[in-house]
């Protein structure tokens, strides 16, 4: 399993966004459903032996594998990393935005929107380098609506077999019901707006 880096700098979480915590969190996540392991080994995908040693904090998650549990679990990302959080508030400089990092796959996602259990809509900003492809099986909640604004620089979105290619200042809307691919070509990368409703 390769290693994903988490880190943010929320004073209210002395600095850091721990893989400890994120164990913690899917510990929870699965003791609420009153799943076993190998319950939710069921419904993610992902092995008996990689959730133990995730929700004991011995590795970081992939994003393949981060996807999964999220689709197990009915979550985006986002969700899941704010219910990580301590505690929320409506202000969150840049500086303070947390970022996850696949540095093998070439994907950083920066949450953009301040943490709000109560709250539907989420922002989130992706930068894939140049040569990048990132595949998600499937949605962590049928339906979801997304809005993805391209900043800067070349990426190819597929949703149902279909490719979209965008370049700066395009939008690109769509409901998720199965599998995406993100992907730049060996020349450019991208940076991205996207809106999760």
């Amino acid at each position: 399993m390769r290693s994903v880096h988490i880190r943010d700098n929320f004073s209210h979480m002395d600095g850091r966004f721990t893989d400890e915590r994120l164990a913690a969190r899917l510990r929870g996540l699965r003791a609420e459903r009153a799943w076993s392991l190998d319950e939710l080994a069921r419904a993610s995908g992902v092995s008996r032996a990689t959730l133990s040693r995730l929700e004991h904090a011995e590795v970081s998650p992939t994003a393949s594998v981060l996807n999964r549990l999220c689709a197990a679990f009915g979550l985006s990302m986002s969700r899941l990393m704010a219910l990580v959080e301590e505690a929320g508030t409506p202000l969150v400089r840049r500086d303070q935005q947390p970022l996850w990092s696949d540095a093998e796959a070439g994907f950083e996602r920066l949450s953009v929107s301040p943490p709000g259990s109560g709250l539907a809509a989420e922002v989130v900003e992706g930068r894939l380098r140049a040569g990048a492809r990132i595949a998600y099986e499937r949605t962590p909640r049928p339906g979801l609506e997304h809005h993805l604004v391209m900043l800067e620089g070349s990426l190819a979105v597929t949703i149902e077999g279909e490719t979209h290619r965008l370049g700066a200042g395009d939008c690109l809307r769509y409901r998720l019901f199965g599998p995406s691919v993100f992907e730049t070509p060996a020349g450019a990368g991208a940076r991205y707006l996207l809106f999760l409703v």
